[in-house]
């Protein structure tokens, strides 16, 4: 390599030192150091980093053999080396974005009575509000978390949370019940984005050792938003100055604010598109003659309809081919529609069965979100848990399946906490029984999901988000469809063994977590796409995550 970033050789080395400068200026790196046109503070800062020295990536810098872009050690751009302010700064944009749109699933609930009377509809048919907003769940991660993998996180983010806030603007002003379902379906499609991409971010700039908390109350926040909902939208709606359209306006500002933070606060965090960026920048910097890509690259189509075809079915693929995801997806979608199931019950057990007003029922909910903060605590013992295996183990990295000792408490509280709730319903009961047993369960409910997500993370690493998405789009199947049949099944089967039917469903799912406790190591020793620990890497299959995913049609 020559010694001067002004010489001009044929070589594709030299020729980028040609163009330093310019490198410099695109990307914050110059590629090469210069005795002649780079001052000696320049010099030292080289001498510091060779994170965009051609002769530091691998590959000649031609167009068969373009230099590969990494991140090198304490690389500055690197997520994951961002300073912990910054992070968690992000982190709580992102928790507050994925409340918002928690929230406005369930605020809905508390106006339902008004809508009722304002649009001359029954309640069968003003419960498709909830359900056609939890259907948007399922409909939109098919889009939007392949276009985070794509194009990137933040873009997205910004496009579909603009649009979340606008169909909410839209829905205050509906006087119809075609317009306030459309608006529900649309509202609840474009905010799910925040639930795939805010995951993948996370998982982006925080990492394994790390990314304990974080990820728990990422996990949380889309269950403990419902329970808020109940509360403020019952209050709302009771308001004779408000009513229930008030409920779209405040969901709406919530949405406004979040969107203005994030697009003030929240970068880019996607790893293989940052690289992207940068193996652009350097070439471009280079007038096209030295080239490079990102490692992601390398095994990738670059065909957009192709890419496309493979991110948009990579969900599918992840159930189908993937007992890990298929089996939490189940288990988190009894949950999830367990939990959408009393935004339908409670008003039967509550305000039919005991004469609560709709702000009072709304505080029924108390239970479960009381349960669900003490749930969010204890991932403080897991995280410990965790960081005790991960260092002693020699490879200085814990299995994924450190993360799974509170899913396996979990899965004992909920069967406990909806047995209990089923059995304490009569009115000859005082109401505070019933509504302590929503504490067991949302405990169980936060522990379930913590631990359970940051399993993916760590099982699925690079992909995190499409893997998220496989189970949000199970579960967003089972959020739109509980609430539609349970007070059929309330009315057919009372109070007391409809709810055990959800208190049945959930002890069947109880062993999940301990199957893959003891067994999860030697099923990602059999996919193509998990993690898989040093003791069962072959190396005649070793490739990257991202060329086997590439390869998945």
């Amino acid at each position: 390599m020559s010694s001067s970033c002004c010489d001009h050789t044929t070589t594709p080395s030299t020729t980028l030192h040609g163009h330093c400068s310019e490198i410099q200026s695109s990307s914050g790196h110059t590629p090469g150091s210069s005795r002649e046109s780079c001052s000696p503070s320049e010099k030292r800062t080289h001498s510091k980093s060779a994170n965009a020295l051609p002769s530091s990536y691998p590959g000649q810098g031609t167009v068969e053999s373009p230099y590969i872009i990494d991140w090198k050690q304490d690389d500055p751009e690197n997520p994951y080396n961002w300073n912990k302010t910054k992070k968690w700064i992000i982190t709580m944009q992102l928790a507050l974005s994925t409340w918002t749109v928690s929230f406005g699933s369930s605020s809905y609930t508390g106006g339902i009575q008004g809508t009722m009377r304002d649009l001359h509809i029954a309640e069968d048919v003003a419960i498709l509000g909830i359900s056609l907003y939890v259907l948007g769940f399922a409909l939109g991660p098919l889009v939007f978390a392949p276009m985070g993998e794509l194009f990137g996180r933040r873009i997205v983010f910004l496009v579909t949370l603009s649009a979340y806030a606008l169909f909410q603007i839209a829905g205050g002003l509906a006087h119809n019940l075609p317009t306030l379902l459309s608006c529900r379906l649309l509202t609840g499609i474009f905010g799910s984005s925040p639930l795939t991409n805010a995951g993948g971010a996370v998982s982006d700039i925080w990492n394994a050792r790390e990314r304990g908390l974080a990820s728990a109350i990422y996990a949380t926040v889309p269950f403990l938003g419902p329970v808020i909902g109940p509360i403020v939208g019952g209050f709302v709606a009771e308001n004779p100055h408000l009513g229930w359209h008030f409920n779209f306006w405040l969901i709406s500002l919530f949405a406004g604010f979040t969107l203005v933070l994030g697009y003030l606060v929240t970068p880019e965090t996607y790893g293989p598109v940052l690289l992207r960026r940068r193996a652009e920048k350097l070439t471009a910097a280079s007038n096209g003659i030295v080239r490079f890509v990102c490692k992601h690259d390398l095994h990738r189509s670059r065909s957009f309809l192709q890419v496309m075809r493979i991110n948009l079915s990579r969900p599918f693929v992840f159930i189908v081919n993937e007992p890990i995801v298929l089996l939490l997806a189940i288990y988190i979608s009894v949950m999830y529609g367990t939990l959408y199931a009393l935004f339908s019950a409670f008003p039967i057990v509550f305000q039919q069965h005991r004469g609560f007003t709709p702000g009072q029922g709304g505080l029924a909910f108390l239970g479960v979100g009381c349960g669900i903060v003490m749930g969010t605590t204890s991932q403080s013992y897991q995280n410990k848990i965790y960081r005790r295996i991960m260092d002693a183990n020699p490879t200085g990295r814990a299995p994924p399946e450190a993360r799974l000792h509170t899913a396996i408490v979990g899965g004992l509280l909920i069967p406990v906490g909806l047995f209990w709730f089923a059995w304490t319903t009569s009115p000859s009961i005082h109401w505070i029984v019933p509504i302590l047993a929503g504490i067991p369960f949302g405990a169980g409910v936060a522990q379930i999901l913590q631990s359970l997500t940051t399993y993916l993370m760590d099982t699925y690493p690079l992909y995190f988000a499409s893997s998220i998405a496989a189970t949000i789009v199970l579960r967003s199947f089972c959020g739109a469809a509980f609430p539609l049949f349970s007070p059929a099944m309330f009315q057919a089967l009372g109070d007391k063994w409809a709810m055990s039917v959800f208190a049945f469903m959930a002890l069947a799912c109880t062993p999940i977590p301990m199957l893959f406790w003891k067994y999860g190591r030697w099923i990602r020793s059999k996919s193509r796409v998990a993690y898989k620990d040093p003791a069962f890497t072959q190396p005649t299959l070793s490739m990257t995550i991202s060329s086997q995913l590439a390869t998945i049609p």
